[in-house]
């Protein structure tokens, strides 16, 4: 019996303060996340492909896309795979390599916050400011703004978990364990400047976006038949930037979906705890999110399915290729 019970411990040796190996009865569960998690890398490395090669893609907007792509990858490629582990195995990568899972899972978690607030200023301009909009926004600009985004969530979340990277297994109940729990006030920093701020802005520049839309698209309707030659060159213009707009806001209306429902928990005032007991539908339906983008890219733009075909058919490898006619 002894040694039955030996077996059932991440460390046998330590046998009062060892935890318990996890029970694995989701095996085509497991394999259903893997498979997802391949396809996450796979879709998003079309996107990162596509707008990196492509020249007619280097626009801001695009670069956004691609900012939020590569965290998207790193989802599928680190965040998952890791994640599976800890619901299927005890941890027995050691303290250091667990406080460092965090830091990147909370690193990458709030970069894509910056890029969807990112987005959502870039959409405001484009629409509510289009005469300026060319003056404000470049690529050099836009460059500067995805660095700051990385750079800040990397410092931010430094500092959040300072403390625990200092003592990594201060929450643990037992050995194997690799958990990280946010006590009140660094719960309420990151509630504040990872939720409440940015979802809040996000949705008070889209309901800024939809009013001056409307008003627009009710203007464009009264005045289309007496418009010349050259305001109707301005009119496809709006209608491309108003399609942009869609495709964007669907993109931001899901991430908000998927990414409320984590921090939900901190609305009511309970601890955040990410461990592999910490409602593992909200952290997988967080992760689903960035399997989701691509997916509405294909729908949404023509140039994702043009890209994707040239990328596919390895004609990107022919001479020339990054100029191809993609729009």
């Amino acid at each position: 019996m002894e040694t039955t019970e030996g077996a059932e411990l991440c460390f046998p040796l330590l046998l009062n303060s060892s935890c318990r190996k996890p029970q694995s009865d989701g095996t085509l569960v497991n394999v259903l996340l893997y498979f997802i998690s391949l396809l996450i890398v796979t879709l998003n490395l079309l996107v990162i492909i596509s707008i990196s090669h492509f020249r007619q893609l280097h626009s801001p907007t695009n670069l956004l896309i691609l900012s939020l792509a590569v965290s998207d990858l790193l989802v599928g490629l680190l965040l998952m795979p890791v994640q599976i582990l800890l619901s299927e195995a005890c941890w027995y990568l050691g303290d250091f390599m667990c406080a460092l899972y965090f830091v990147v899972n909370f690193v990458i978690t709030s970069s894509s916050v910056g890029n969807m607030v990112l987005i959502s200023i870039y959409r405001y301009l484009a629409i509510c400011d289009p005469l300026n909009y060319n003056t404000r926004v470049n690529l050099d600009k836009t460059k500067i703004c995805v660095c700051l985004c990385w750079i800040s969530s990397f410092f931010y979340n430094i500092l959040l978990l300072l403390n625990f990277m200092k003592h990594p297994d201060v929450n643990y109940s037992c050995y194997g364990e690799c958990v990280v729990v946010l006590n009140h006030n660094t719960g309420s920093i990151d509630l504040v400047f990872t939720f409440i701020g940015p979802i809040t802005l996000i949705i008070v520049l889209y309901l800024r976006i939809f009013m001056v839309a409307l008003s627009q698209a009710r203007a464009m309707r009264s005045h289309i038949e007496s418009f010349t030659l050259r305001p109707k060159v301005g009119i496809t213009a709006r209608k491309s930037e108003m399609k942009a707009t869609r495709t964007l806001s669907v993109v931001v209306v899901v991430f908000l979906i998927c990414f409320c429902p984590y921090y939900s928990p901190s609305l009511t005032g309970e601890v955040i705890e990410n461990s592999n007991l910490f409602l593992p539908f909200v952290v997988w339906l967080l992760y689903f999110n960035s399997c989701l983008n691509p997916v509405i890219y294909a729908f949404f733009y023509p140039w994702f399915r043009k890209s994707v075909k040239l990328i596919v058919t390895l004609k990107i490898m022919q001479v020339g290729s990054c100029d191809a006619n993609i729009l």
